[in-house]
């Protein structure tokens, strides 16, 4: 019987959809339904009760899907303990971040990875919607915030600090001063997502925190974007440091407030690589997880 149409049958039980499968897997639908017409033939019994409206398996399909889950787990499994031995990770890793991470973080570690590991395709899935990495068979994701709890592995890659900076010509028209409390009369540019939008938030150490009432007429939901709109002067931003730095050692970006920590709904966050717990970690993650965490710490730290 063959291992990939098997696997492909699980994955259409766990989404209850050829269309999603398809879509996962970047194939199209029909080939979906007959890589499955074509297991139940060989079978001699139906998986599934299609109808125009719903798809659900039949009691033998349920049947069978009990039985064979955990194999297939096992038998992939079994496969990458296997190539691990050869010290050569193969196949395709899946990995998404946001989009500005993607450009700006991960983009420079590719290369150090096609070196290293030739043989190791890497599919980059970059969105700044949150994806669900079991559905969408990711192997590991970027993300950002306090540890979070639950059944992934939170492996931290790196603190996250943030800056709030303008522009040079911006700076110039405004009175800006050392105090925090000036930026509420300013416009500032704020991320279009709950809890960046209305306050930012400031401390010294062992001083209690500072909350700042935020406003402007840019909502923006783009990382790099927002450098971009800060660096052509159209207001304050609140950025992670890794989205400004170069701009700020290059004079583009003013730092308004370096003796100061900076956040938005929290501080003490950090970057986390996110991932299935899993029994075994395949050699094509562990090596990726590696590599990043050797670089973006980094990147982070010297810029670009």
């Amino acid at each position: 019987m063959d291992l990939r149409s098997i696997q492909l049958f699980v994955d259409v039980m766990k989404n209850d959809s050829f269309a999603n499968v398809a879509r996962i897997r970047n194939v199209d639908p029909s080939s979906v339904s007959r890589t499955i017409r074509n297991l139940e033939q060989r079978l001699g019994f139906r998986l599934f009760q299609r109808t125009t409206r719903r798809l659900a398996p039949t009691e033998a399909g349920q049947s069978y899907f009990n039985q064979v889950n955990d194999l297939v787990d096992a038998l992939l499994v079994a496969g990458d303990q296997a190539l691990a031995l050869s010290n050569q990770p193969i196949g395709t890793l899946r990995v998404t971040a946001c989009t500005s991470f993607g450009q700006k973080m991960l983009v420079p570690v590719l290369p150090i990875m096609k070196k290293r590991y030739p043989k190791l395709a890497i599919e980059l899935v970059l969105t700044d919607n949150q994806i669900d990495i079991v559905e969408q068979k990711i192997d590991v994701a970027i993300r950002f915030g306090k540890k979070a709890t639950g059944d992934f592995v939170y492996s931290e890659l790196a603190p996250r600090i943030f800056k709030v900076c303008a522009g040079a010509e911006f700076v110039e028209r405004n009175n800006i001063t050392d105090d925090p409390h000036c930026i509420s009369q300013l416009d500032c540019l704020r991320f279009s997502i709950p809890g960046y939008r209305d306050y930012w938030k400031f401390r010294k150490p062992n001083k209690k925190e500072i909350k700042v009432a935020v406003s402007g007429n840019f909502l923006i939901s783009h990382g790099m974007t927002m450098t971009a709109s800060a660096v052509a002067n159209l207001g304050i931003a609140l950025l992670p440091d890794w989205l400004c730095r170069d701009e700020i050692a290059n004079g583009q970006l003013i730092d308004l407030f370096p003796e100061y920590e900076c956040a938005a709904a929290d501080f003490d966050t950090s970057t986390w690589l996110v991932y299935p717990s899993n029994d075994y970690m395949p050699l094509k993650l562990s090596v990726f997880i590696d590599c990043l965490k050797e670089q973006i710490p980094e990147l982070i730290a010297n810029g670009h």
